[in-house]
């Protein structure tokens, strides 16, 4: 479906990029459903002139079946009901939904009881997004043509492990890191090297390394006493709150990317996308316990 969605705005608007526009996607996206669609039906829809597309005469037939198709679609979705007008979309790392939005997302529903938000979770490049989203999360600012950016979070890195760990194994010095188990995310290979440069050592080897594939499973393993994670200040900053993880080197703190939203252009005036995106920057906002 969204390859034909594609393909007939692309066709009726003769256009890809006034395609992407209406969609809410971007131009690459749309040509990369058009091919797959042209290698399913085997058969070349458009013919590419020098930055113009021409629909080729199995084109022009497919686009008068499918256009029919989809205004008798979208006429019994009127007929039928609206309740898909109320769903916001809302695409973010697992991380930081598992750590950061979930936990706060109820505070949103209570002021905004009209919007529904569906969290999906991916770390697939904003260009890359097969499928419609509202509000996209990631990290930033970047620029991106068919999008409006906007930073609401700042964070910094710093080691972070249960207060029981620094129980049995007392943290004075970054030096007593030897004795520690450091903890690794498989995607950020780098963070532990470079804090331990800033920090002056280098050279420093732990007892233990221990790599996992996902970030939140970082996290868990320092809360569940497994090691020292070099922590997102603020993902873990409930739990630092509440007494679950400590930091026990306040300095030097790595700098980080900030968290940012990322809306199609065409939903910058959207009442449900607009008002997600406040109330994100007005969470982000709110002074954290580190």
């Amino acid at each position: 479906m969204n390859a034909i969605r594609a393909f007939e705005a692309a066709g009726r608007l003769g256009s890809f990029k006034s395609a992407a526009g209406e969609l809410g996607v971007t131009q690459g996206a749309i040509s990369q459903q058009i091919r797959l669609l042209e290698s399913w039906l085997r058969a070349p829809l458009f013919e590419r002139q020098n930055r113009r597309i021409v629909l080729t005469p199995a084109g022009q037939a497919y686009l008068h079946e499918v256009g029919e198709a989809l205004a008798r679609l979208a006429s019994a979705t009127v007929r039928y009901g609206e309740i898909d007008a109320t769903i916001l979309r809302v695409n973010a790392p697992a991380t930081f939904s598992l750590r950061w939005l979930v936990p706060k997302i109820a505070d949103f529903q209570t002021q905004h009881p009209q919007i529904r938000v569906r969290i999906e979770t991916s770390n697939v490049p904003i260009d890359a997004l097969a499928e419609r989203v509202d509000v996209i999360i990631r990290g930033g600012p970047d620029a991106f043509h068919d999008y409006w950016v906007q930073p609401f979070l700042s964070e910094t890195r710093l080691p972070v492990c249960s207060p029981g760990l620094l129980d049995r194994l007392p943290l004075g010095h970054i030096v007593d890191l030897r004795r520690h188990t450091l903890l690794h995310t498989l995607s950020l290979p780098r963070l532990w090297r470079d804090w331990l440069s800033e920090a002056g050592t280098p050279d420093l080897e732990a007892t233990a390394d221990l790599v996992l594939d996902h970030f939140y499973l970082t996290l868990q393993a320092a809360l569940d006493g497994v090691g020292v994670a070099m922590g997102p200040t603020a993902l873990v900053a409930e739990d630092m709150a509440a007494g679950r993880l400590v930091t026990p080197f306040s300095s030097p703190a790595l700098r980080a990317r900030k968290y940012c939203t990322y809306v199609p252009k065409t939903l910058q005036t959207d009442n449900r996308t607009l008002a997600f995106c406040s109330w994100l920057e007005q969470r982000g906002n709110m002074k954290g316990p580190i």
